[in-house]
């Protein structure tokens, strides 16, 4: 064999395993760099029937899918308020989407031991499967 073609042989191999090397990087990094992160967008509260109504929108910015799996006011998880309509969980979000969240305070609520009223302020803290929490304030008008 001569040697321009034990070269070019040389060559095209390096070139191959060069490329399969690049592949396989790429597949390892993306796994690496998937993230979660949500993003509340817009949250505000109104009067609503003696109560209030407390409306969120909530965008994923992040690179993996994930689902909202608890909804906190003032520290306290959804099943320790009484008197306060929440929305069915989990609430899942891809990459991209956003999703409406509506909460509704009725009259004489509680959620532990906070009691609602006009001028207070909540905070209200998003909890997904990833384990992650997202949390955000707002007043009762």
């Amino acid at each position: 064999m001569s040697p321009v073609i034990a070269t070019v042989i040389i060559v095209a191999v390096t070139i191959a395993v060069a490329i399969a090397v690049a592949f396989w990087m790429t597949g390892i990094v993306g796994l690496f760099t998937s993230a979660e992160k949500l993003e509340i967008v817009a949250l505000y509260a109104g009067p609503r029937g003696g109560g209030w109504q407390i409306n969120m929108t909530v965008r994923n910015t992040g690179t993996t899918p994930t689902s909202i799996d608890e909804i906190f006011l003032n520290g306290v998880p959804h099943t320790g308020c009484n008197n306060v309509n929440f929305p069915n969980l989990p609430i899942p979000l891809n990459p991209g989407n956003q999703t409406n969240i509506s909460i509704t305070i009725n009259q004489n609520a509680r959620c532990g031991t906070t009691t609602f009223t006009a001028g207070g302020s909540i905070e209200v803290k998003l909890h997904t499967t990833g384990g992650k929490e997202y949390p955000k304030l707002t007043v009762l008008p």
